[in-house]
């Protein structure tokens, strides 16, 4: 009679000694912040809301830039990216990644800056000069100026010379006269402004507002796991974004932002249009 009793007993001691279901754990980097010594200091606060939220842990992936991510992606090493619009394509081309949710940067469009007091007053004058870009392949510092030149019928790398050194450069540098202009993002040009309030500078060139940084999926994660954190992106956007810019200075670039939860491959078909603008049709290398 004793025997039913204790063989429930010794299940129900199974039971309890029995581990819980491991916590999944998402394999996470942002292509623009090199090292984890930053990526803990810029996005620590976001991952500690991100876990709350979604019983997710994230493991940080430290890389040095947006090719070791697509490799790391490619070689099952990644499950999640944080990346901007040039990079996406890329991105989607080599990996065949899944587009999570759009991480909106207001007022995220590139500009051609020069002296206010200079002798470009517009776009015609910049014909036959040399133009400064930022990063090569940068969304905002080369794809966009270079798009918006054309948009005012200067061909690239045809009507201009166009140069590539970092901004601090090329502010003295167009200053000396060696260049003519800039191109840049607004974000760029309202810190050149506060850091040097002596010299004006001029927009004669603006692009049209440009598609957003983009938080991708390796095409390996399970499509519910993918589900699961657009919906608290969408339900807890502000909790999110809140921590995403509490105490960080290079997420400055997404105050005012909010995220998108509907974000498709075609919302990047105008990254694939200005590609095409300097001369490439195929996406399967980044810039160098």
């Amino acid at each position: 009679m004793f025997k039913p009793l204790a063989l429930a007993l010794f299940g129900a001691t199974l039971a309890l000694a029995a581990p819980s279901q491991a916590q999944e754990t998402i394999r996470f980097a942002v292509t623009d912040i090199d090292g984890a010594e930053s990526l803990q200091r810029e996005f620590g606060p976001f991952k500690a809301a991100f876990e709350k939220l979604t019983d997710l842990k994230v493991q940080f992936f430290a890389v040095s830039g947006r090719t070791a991510a697509v490799e790391a992606m490619s070689a099952g090493q990644l499950d999640f990216v944080l990346t901007g619009p040039a990079e996406y394509v890329v991105f989607k081309a080599r990996t065949q990644a899944v587009p999570v949710v759009g991480w909106q940067r207001p007022d995220y469009f590139s500009q051609v800056a020069v002296l206010a007091s200079g002798p470009i007053k517009s776009v015609a004058d910049l014909k036959g000069k040399t133009i400064s870009f930022g990063e090569i392949g940068s969304t905002s510092q080369h794809l966009g100026p270079a798009q918006a030149l054309a948009d005012f019928g200067l061909k690239y790398n045809v009507d201009y010379k166009p140069v590539f050194v970092k901004r601090n450069v090329a502010v003295e540098a167009l200053k000396r006269g060696d260049i003519a202009a800039i191109g840049l993002n607004l974000t760029h040009l309202q810190r050149i402004r506060e850091s040097d309030t002596k010299t004006g500078f001029a927009v004669v060139a603006r692009g049209r507002d440009l598609p957003n940084d983009v938080m991708i999926a390796s095409p390996k994660v399970k499509p519910e796991t993918v589900a699961k954190i657009r919906k608290v992106f969408l339900d807890h956007g502000a909790e999110l974004m809140k921590a995403v810019t509490t105490g960080t200075d290079d997420n400055r670039k997404f105050l005012g932002g909010v995220f998108l939860p509907e974000v498709k491959d075609t919302d990047y078909d105008y990254v694939r249009a200005i590609y095409a603008t300097i001369g490439i049709t195929e996406f399967t290398k980044f810039i160098e």
